[in-house]
């Protein structure tokens, strides 16, 4: 095999998984922010390791010339969600996205369709574009969407898969694939009551968000030196605190934001 300049060669994939990886944070920090629920739990990413870029490229007759054409993976994007239906949600914000700021290669529905060991996820092949030094590039990337359930089973999966060098005995195979029907019926339970636990967490977030609006001009007032009015605010949210009606708490956040309006930290 031709060397390759591992070092200079991954330095793109790493950047494509930042830049991705801030974009779909994004999504969910500005959902909460306004107080809304977010289908994206959270978001992690990882270039793949030259031993394993070896390993697919030996497996798929690919050369070193050809992997950054002919291995989609090597940027690799994971999204876990709640439920299985947000999976579908950040799926339409992905094609929303086509042909702007990157480009659906092909989709995988491994949910609707899962594989044979019980593996579900939904994947979507991108080209995205970065500029590097040498100039502009696109990158193949790979985005995973699934659930928490599925994200855990598809850990232990691949942890088997690493410690057997891919060749896990039937017996722990038919557990594994027991496993995952039990799984994915969690998910289905978890869809069953999605409502109730989207409103639970929505007025969390709301509540959340008040407390830090509250806090934070009561935290001016002391700022700006208006110690007495500062401290009566604390000793009524104090009390409110401990009380937890949200609507309460709303008002008494416009109350504190209008007072504290009047007054710059920096006077």
């Amino acid at each position: 095999m031709k060397q390759i300049e591992w070092k200079r060669t991954l330095i793109p994939y790493e950047q494509a998984v930042e830049e991705l990886k801030v974009k779909f944070k994004s999504i969910r920090n500005e959902l909460r922010a306004m107080g809304e629920y977010s289908p994206i739990e959270f978001v992690t990413g990882r270039v793949k390791k030259i031993s394993s870029i070896l390993e697919k490229a030996k497996k798929l007759d690919v050369s070193l010339e050809e992997i950054h054409d002919k291995i989609e993976d090597i940027a690799g994007i994971r999204i876990m969600c709640q439920f299985v239906e947000d999976i579908y949600t950040v799926v339409d914000y992905i094609r929303e996205r086509d042909g702007k700021d990157l480009e659906i290669v092909y989709e995988k529905d491994y949910i609707t369709n899962y594989k044979d060991s019980g593996y579900r996820s939904y994947h979507v092949i991108i080209r995205y574009p970065i500029q590097t030094a040498l100039g502009p590039k696109k990158i193949l990337a790979e985005l995973q969407i699934r659930t928490l359930a599925m994200n855990f089973w598809a850990i232990i999966e691949h942890s088997l898969k690493y410690k057997y060098k891919r060749q896990i005995p039937g017996h722990i195979n038919d557990r594994l694939e027991k496993a995952a029907h039990a799984a994915f019926k969690l998910d289905q339970e978890m869809s069953e009551i999605r409502h109730e636990i989207r409103q639970a967490q929505k007025l969390f977030e709301i509540k959340s968000n008040t407390i830090s609006n509250i806090l934070k001009n009561i935290q001016l007032l002391y700022l700006v030196g208006r110690v007495t009015e500062a401290t009566e605010f604390q000793e009524r949210f104090n009390e409110m605190w401990d009380n937890g009606d949200v609507k309460e708490l709303k008002d008494f956040a416009r109350e504190v934001s209008e007072f504290s309006e009047k007054y710059d930290a920096y006077e």
